[in-house]
């Protein structure tokens, strides 16, 4: 399914948590992020100002990890973002939809940002077809601090299946120099 870039009904942006630490003692939605991770967040975060990829509902994790990277995004985009917890820390890409199948449908641009394998999985699932280039990177690997533009022709969020959405661009922190 190949859709205009410029009229796409719904867009889905999943980006995965940057890069943190494993603190000895810590549990692990607790482990805050590096020094490379916050960089990593805030060139995620000045990319997606300048590419106007500015999310109408940001849903994050609870994880420390996925906040402090949301909080470094949101820092970037000067836009009022409505945001909440979503429960999404270790969940398989079928439950990602389901997630995402309860948004309102008067959200344009919804952002998740989350963890692997579900980020990796649920984008593999929802966009198997798009850009080329984007394709193989995204399927190459889905670093931390990776985020995947999926555009989407349904009416509503409730739509969202596999193979109903298409890879418009996987970026990560490394291919933006």
């Amino acid at each position: 399914m190949k859709l205009n870039p410029m009229l796409p009904k719904h867009r889905l942006i999943l980006l995965r948590h940057a890069k943190s630490a494993w603190p000895d003692g810590v549990a692990d939605r607790e482990r805050p992020l590096t020094d490379r991770g916050r960089k990593a967040a805030s060139v995620i975060g000045a990319y997606m100002v300048r590419e106007k990829l500015i999310p109408d509902l940001a849903l994050v994790s609870p994880a420390r990890r996925a906040q402090e990277t949301w909080k470094l995004v949101r820092g970037a985009i000067l836009k009022k973002v409505e945001h909440e917890a979503a429960d999404i820390y270790e969940v398989p890409a079928e439950r990602m939809l389901d997630v995402i199948r309860a948004v309102e449908p008067g959200i344009r641009t919804l952002l998740i940002v989350g963890h692997n394998p579900g980020m990796e999985n649920a984008a593999s699932l929802i966009a198997p077809d798009g850009d080329a280039d984007a394709v193989r990177c995204m399927r190459e690997k889905f670093p931390t601090a990776g985020l995947a533009v999926i555009d989407l022709d349904l009416d509503g969020w409730d739509e969202i299946a596999a193979g109903t959405g298409y890879l418009e661009r996987f970026v990560t922190p490394r291919s933006l120099g």
